[in-house]
């Protein structure tokens, strides 16, 4: 059909792919988290008194804890070794509180005991983000003077944030490993409220999955685009 590829990219499937996994995953983690949300712990500790207590248990005493704004957006910087939980963490006695709370703690415990990986991860960061930001302008002045070596420099600065996602994932996992064993051991879910736990964990970590896969879906769209753009240079 004249004039089809003009109109229509083909490749754009993987992007519009990539898309729905990262929505599907994030409306099942925040289903799940809600879900969990609603379900008070036993035990009736917050998020914070859990991360406190953990800490306090690995022997981890130069970790600050601290609420932030927003939903889920709890984190840990091993630079600045702060824990910072999200409103919806920080107060909530809930199941799904205590379960993100303490996944937050395992990246302490990762940190505290030298984790490849997260050390790897932090790393790879400012790269990751240099990468992402001049990958684009790099790939279309490599098409606009024709130069397939800017081609290529794009490309492998793209795929610096593809390394990182991929980086992210044993990175996580384990910390929501480390978690559920500190609350089947430490006592603060009770061994019902443990497999919840581990539900909202295990949603949490396919955001990581789908987030790889799409970034991934995204930088073979750009190989199969400009690579061939490049080969018939």
């Amino acid at each position: 059909m004249p004039g089809y590829g003009m109109f229509f990219d083909p490749t754009f499937i993987l992007v519009i792919i990539g898309m729905a996994l990262s929505m599907a995953a994030s409306a099942y983690v925040n289903s799940t988290f809600h879900k969990y949300d609603k379900v008070r712990s036993k035990n009736n500790v917050t998020g914070t008194q859990a991360a406190q207590f953990i800490l306090q248990n690995q022997q981890i005493h130069n970790v600050g804890v601290q609420g932030i704004a927003g939903n889920l957006t709890d984190n840990y910087n091993s630079g600045t070794k702060m824990l910072s939980l999200s409103e919806a963490t920080a107060q909530s006695t809930s199941v799904a509180a205590i379960g993100v709370a303490a996944h937050e703690c395992g990246h302490a415990v990762q940190d505290a005991q030298g984790y490849f990986p997260l050390r790897l991860r932090a790393a790879i960061v400012p790269v990751a983000n240099i990468g992402s930001s001049i990958s684009i302008p790099l790939i279309l002045i490599g098409v606009l003077l024709q130069g397939p070596v800017l081609i290529n420099l794009g490309l492998i600065a793209f795929s610096m944030a593809l390394v990182f996602q991929l980086v992210t994932l044993p990175v996580e996992f384990d910390a929501s490993r480390r978690a559920l064993a500190i609350l089947s051991e430490g006592g603060l879910l009770t061994e019902e409220e443990v497999p919840m736990a581990r539900k909202v964990l295990t949603a949490a970590a396919l955001t990581y999955v789908a987030a790889a896969v799409s970034t991934f879906l995204q930088l073979l769209r750009l190989v199969l685009i400009f690579g061939n753009n490049n080969n018939r240079d």
